[in-house]
This record gives structure tokens, sequence and C-alpha cells, in this order.
């Protein structure tokens, strides 16, 4: 079949974000079917490709229709809203022109689901919604979004984005059940997290590491991603400050990426004479393995809002798995619960930087453990969340969404075992 897929932050393994939506067109390529992904222009993604005659590009098999609408993290929430806007009413046009058999679409943003609720009323083809955040329940509980005429319009694109949809599917625990409060009954949901690329991201040698103000001796803590309100970077900051007044200046931290905060985060750093933080541009996903591989520990770190604890699957984490890092995470939630099961890192409390300092000091000082937990990070990556295998379970949906195989045998659509959701809640 024909798979029309709507992401506007598309990027191959060249760009310096995630690539989910390209390995699964992969996927879909190998299974037999064809895909046209239809983009924007992110700063931070990469669509290099063949020219078509049509005025399309053919990338690694993809055809890729590229609307010329260019975003960056740096944006205002105003000319962002507008710029998401405009993007999906050119991708209206394009669901109600183009020839396919199935619709895809894939947040962020909400208004990715523009296309399908638009085509479910005049050509009817199975519409296939993914959520990689839920709106406005986030923004909202950030702050971020305080208008009530604002929500109430993003509640009703919600709404009509999962009524539309003929299957769902969410990226974590609370993604799922918030699809189900607002769907119809019985909405088939699959939960498909993102996972870890084994082949891309590998353990690597410490002793390789090379990065400027980073020591032979040093302990090594990475956070690769966006700098911005949600990622909650304060923290690490306020646990280098507490390891500095201990004396501690073999723990370092590294952040790798970009986003609207960065400056701010630099200028503490500069003014508090922190000079165990030091900050690096975002790098495309194949140079950054040579780099968090040969870490130390991986930063898990979101700000402290409790939307954020089963309504997150950060790209960061299962790289992180797949590097062979032990993983410190800062909030309660699905992911802490995985890293308390499987021994694979430390979770600590939010808003607690001496908490945040022990447990770096413990894994700074206990090489041997650290090793150990190493290990267990890339075995969990290896059995649960393989990138080959969810592409797997996504082809299948598809499929099965569009009538053309059974039902498949899926990850449970809660993604979590009542026992783990105890244990985890136990610990809040």
């Amino acid at each position: 079949m024909k798979i029309l897929y709507f992401h506007q932050h598309f990027s191959t393994p060249k760009g310096a974000t995630g690539t989910r939506s390209y390995e699964f067109a992969q996927a879909l390529i190998k299974r037999g079917h064809q895909v046209t992904m239809v983009c924007g222009s992110y700063t931070l993604g990469n669509t290099e490709g063949t020219a078509t005659a049509n005025g399309r590009k053919l990338v690694d098999g993809i055809e890729v229709i590229e609307i010329p609408l260019a975003y960056s993290n740096y944006n205002s929430l105003v000319s962002r809203s507008l710029l998401f806007l405009r993007f999906a009413l050119r991708s209206v046009g394009i669901a109600l022109t183009e020839k396919y058999d199935l619709l895809f679409a894939t947040t962020t943003p909400l208004t990715a689901g523009l296309p399908g609720i638009v085509m479910k009323c005049f050509r009817r083809k199975p519409f296939v919604f993914e959520v990689r955040d839920l709106w406005p329940e986030l923004p909202k509980a950030m702050g971020v979004v305080t208008n009530p005429v604002v929500l109430g319009g993003l509640s009703l694109l919600e709404w009509l984005s999962y009524r539309a949809a003929d299957a769902c599917i969410g990226l974590s625990p609370g993604i799922v059940e918030g699809i189900k409060r607002r769907s119809r009954k019985n909405l088939p949901i699959a939960m498909i997290p993102n996972g870890c690329d084994l082949e891309l991201f590998q353990p690597g040698d410490r002793s390789k590491l090379s990065l400027s103000g980073i020591g032979p001796g040093d302990c090594v803590a990475v956070f690769t991603g966006a700098h911005g309100q949600a990622n909650g970077l304060e923290a690490v900051l306020d646990a280098s400050a507490e390891l500095r007044r201990r004396g501690r200046k073999d723990i370092k931290f590294v952040f790798i990426g970009d986003g609207k905060l960065k400056p701010a985060l630099q200028a503490r750093v500069a003014k508090a004479g922190l000079e165990e933080c030091r900050f690096f541009d975002p790098m495309p996903k194949r140079q950054l393995n040579d780099v968090v591989s040969c870490c130390d520990v991986g930063l898990m770190i979101l700000a402290d809002v409790p939307a954020f604890y089963y309504g997150t699957s950060p790209n960061k984490f299962f790289d992180y798995l797949a590097s062979g890092l032990p993983v410190l995470n800062n909030y309660p939630g699905w992911l802490a619960g995985l890293i308390r099961e499987h021994r694979c890192g430390v979770a600590v409390a939010p808003r607690d930087p001496k908490a945040f300092a022990d447990a770096m000091e413990f894994l700074a000082d206990h090489p041997e453990e650290r090793k150990a937990r190493s290990r267990r990070a890339r075995q969990l990556g290896e059995t649960e969340f393989a990138r080959e295998k969810l592409a797997a379970e996504f082809v299948a949906w598809l499929e099965r969404s569009a009538g053309l195989s059974p039902t498949d045998k899926l990850r449970p659509a809660d993604g979590l075992t009542p026992k783990l959701r105890q244990k985890d809640e136990a610990r809040v």
C-alpha cells in the first residue's frame, strides 16, 4: 500500500534530531510499501536527497514533500503556533489531493491531526494518529499555555483527532491512558515507545573521549537534546554547584544540543564559575554516538511536572541504553521504574541537588558497579527496546489498521505491569 506520512520535524540520521520516522519509513519500504513523507524545514534536521521530476525529493527510498516553513527551537510561542498552523493547512491540501491508501500523522505539534480530520470528512481512507506528547495537558501543566480559549481549542482539536482516527499509537503508558480518556470506546491503541538503534549506538571506550575541558580521570555525565523549559537543566547546574562545594571537580557534566534556554544556562555557569559544566553544539546522530558511548553516565533530566512522569518517551533515554550508559534520572514515572527494576542506573527525587550529587558521587567512586549497570542498560535496550522490533510492531499495526493483516500480538497497550506501576508510585 501507499502511505502518506505527516511529520513536521522529519530528519535522516545525518541530522541532529530524532529519526524515529525515518527508521519506521524504512521498515515500511522493506515490507514492500511506498512512503510519501510530508515535512517542514527544521534547523536540526536533514532531508538531503535526489530531486525528482515533480519537484519532490527521493531520500533513501522515501518520497519527501518538504514544505518550506523553517522551524527553530528559538522561535517564540506565537511564531511557532503560526508555523504549526500554516504547515497543517498546507498538509490538508496534500491529504485531499494526493493518491494513497492510508494516512499516518505523528505529533508534535497537535495540529498534525488536522489533515486526518479533514480527510475523513471527504475521502474516508484509513487514518492512524501517533501521539508523542499529550496536548494540551503538557503545555497547560508547564504553564506555557494559560489562555482558556487557546486551551479549549487545543482540547477540541485533540478530541477530534482521536475521534477521526481509525487507530492510535501512544509512545508511553501515560499517553495511551490520555488517548483512552478522550477517544471513543474500543478505539484500537498500541503502545510503541521510542527505541534503541543498537547498530548506531554501541558501548565505546572512555579513553577515546576527546572533549574540551575533560580530563582522562574525570567521571563524565552527558545530556543530549533540547535545552528548553521542559528539560529542567537547572537541576544539573544545582547538582554541579553542590559537587563543587564538596570539592568534586572530577565529576563533569557535558551538554550537547541547543534550545531557547541554552544562553541563560551558559550565563549562569560563567557567573558561578561552574567549570565542570561544558556545553557543545548539536551533533548528527552518527557523530553523537562517538561522544555519548565514551561517557560514563547518561542524564535523563526533565522539569518536575507530574504530566511528564508517564507521559513522555525521550529519545535520549534509549540512546543511553544502546550506548551502555547507566542512566541518572531525576523524576518519577515509568522510566524511573524501569531503571530501578533493571538496576541500570540511579533514579533520584526531583528538586533535590544533594541526592543528585550523592548519586553522581556513587557512580564516580564505584567503577565496577557502574560497569555492571552499564551492561544491564545495554541488555535492557536489546531485549525490550530494539528499534527493529519496534519498527516491526509499527508496520504490523499500520497493516492491521488498513485491513491487510489479522490481529497482531503487540506489547500491552498500558506498557506497564501493575506490579511495576505500584513499585514506582510507592517511591513518588
